[in-house]
């Protein structure tokens, strides 16, 4: 089992950064896929950015350019960096894991933060 633990959500103004981490335990998750989904209100859940256990990167077209994601030396944080924030990122934030490759999809992934908000105001 793992489990994941998100924090560094709140209220922010449209342009400005924030940054949310997201402790894991358990598990090591030293071969795992880390994913960063978000889930607007009325909306699905939508995938914005992931980092694979050999450092490869992905992002969604919507914060491409101004999302970062990163984990910290020992694996065991990852992080979602967030710059120039707009009204439309405005959104539950949830932290995923999955054993292996890269998946853009929620289904795929098997372990699930509790989530946390993030509200950009113009």
């Amino acid at each position: 089992q793992v489990q994941l633990v998100e924090s560094g959500g709140g209220l922010v103004q449209a342009g400005a950064s924030l940054r949310l981490s997201c402790a894991a335990s358990g598990r090591a998750i030293s071969t795992y896929t880390m994913a960063w989904f978000r889930q607007a209100p009325g909306k699905g859940r939508e995938f914005a950015a992931a980092l694979t256990w050999n450092n490869n990167t992905y992002y969604s077209g919507s914060v491409k350019g101004r999302f970062t994601i990163s984990r910290d030396s020992v694996k065991t944080t990852v992080y979602l960096q967030m710059s120039s924030l707009k009204r439309e990122d405005t959104a539950v934030y949830y932290c995923a894991a999955r054993p292996g490759e890269y998946s853009p999809w929620s289904d795929d992934y098997r372990y699930w933060g509790q989530g946390t908000q993030v509200t950009v105001s113009s």
